[in-house]
């Protein structure tokens, strides 16, 4: 878990994650190559199309033996929400804070011992492939890898990248991150975007520069 505790997770929890076990195992789902044995990272995933993303990365992070967690809107875990939002994985993000989200995501990775955060790197489902980089800001001002993972849905498979730590050069990592997902699914368009986004955000750093 996310959330060092004492007490015991809530029954509403245990129940969710036991339903999304058993939709992910029901699917027929498999994993292609599993996670790196690491306490604390980001998992960057994509491609975001489909509001079950969330069940099958977390049923196939449990099959590895990981609890993933996620960011929510802080008034989420307020009153009878609360234990069952932590106990999901929930890291609460307040947004009308003057400290940056990026912030508070990252103080929250300083404060526990192990942390798998789940984001959705394209942003939304109606992106047409290009990333969002929250996620890459998160890690470096963390201190974490970030963790690419890729689906197929016509082949029920998904895998995860070795753990790429951020060197500060956004535009040449984002075009490590492409070269993967290239790799994993050569002919599918919303990566060959992704290629097209680095490819560009790379020149532009370059043109910058000159």
């Amino acid at each position: 878990m996310s959330h060092a505790s004492a007490r015991k997770p809530s029954l509403l929890s245990r129940i969710v994650r036991r339903i999304i076990w058993w939709i992910y195992r029901f699917q027929g789902w498999k994993i292609d190559t599993g996670l790196p044995d690491i306490p604390k990272f980001v998992i960057a995933g994509a491609p975001h199309s489909s509001n079950w993303d969330f069940v099958f990365f977390t049923g196939a992070t449990a099959e590895e033996g990981v609890a993933p967690s996620f960011m929510g809107k802080h008034t989420l875990f307020k009153g009878i929400m609360r234990n069952f939002m932590l106990d999901m994985g929930g890291v609460p993000v307040d947004r009308t804070k003057r400290a940056k989200v990026v912030d508070q995501v990252a103080d929250a990775f300083a404060a526990a011992d192990k942390l798998a955060l789940v984001i959705a790197a394209e942003g939304t489902r109606s992106s047409n492939g290009e990333w969002k980089s929250g996620f890459y800001h998160i890690a470096q001002a963390a201190g974490v890898p970030v963790v690419v993972a890729w689906v197929s849905w016509e082949k029920r498979v998904l895998g995860f990248s070795d753990p790429l730590y951020p060197t500060g050069d956004y535009p040449a990592d984002l075009a490590k991150i492409a070269a993967f997902l290239r790799s994993k699914r050569p002919d599918y368009e919303r990566y060959k975007v992704l290629e097209a986004q680095a490819e560009r955000l790379q020149r532009e750093a370059t043109d910058g520069a000159a």
